[in-house]
């Protein structure tokens, strides 16, 4: 589980990357945007991009978030949220985490809100952590 250390390294706005299983049985990685939401890990895609693909077919994932040598890796499996106005909703609250208001509302309005778009949810189970309150990793 997450310490209050950890927990405040999550809520700064950084960057996951995002593990999905390729059918072929590689790793397919993504820079990702997301957000702590209670013990929960909530990123968005446009539906039909590669990591969709495999997390419907195999749910399992692992993200980490870095700040050098800091980090923590959250792994376990998503699920995924298809309805359209949740999905609208949690981009937008995205993007404005990492663009602020202004910009958050023209890319709702010039790309995102006419995309179909899907919300991955990943519950904090395994975490692995390093520079942490004495975590090495």
């Amino acid at each position: 589980m997450l310490t209050d250390e950890m927990r405040a390294f999550l809520e700064e706005p950084r960057f996951a990357s995002l593990a999905t299983l390729n059918a072929s049985g590689t790793i397919q990685q993504t820079v990702m945007w997301y957000k702590l939401r209670g013990d929960r890990i909530v990123m968005n895609t446009a539906r039909g991009r590669a990591k969709d693909r495999n997390l419907r077919r195999d749910p399992r994932i692992s993200i980490c978030v870095e700040d050098g040598y800091r980090y923590l890796t959250i792994a376990g499996e998503a699920d995924l949220i298809d309805d359209p106005e949740i999905a609208q909703a949690d981009i937008a609250e995205l993007a404005t985490r990492y663009h602020g208001a202004e910009q958050a509302a023209a890319m709702v309005r010039d790309s995102f809100g006419g995309q179909e778009r899907v919300t991955l949810v990943l519950p904090i189970g395994r975490v692995v952590a390093a520079g942490f309150d004495g975590n090495e990793g």
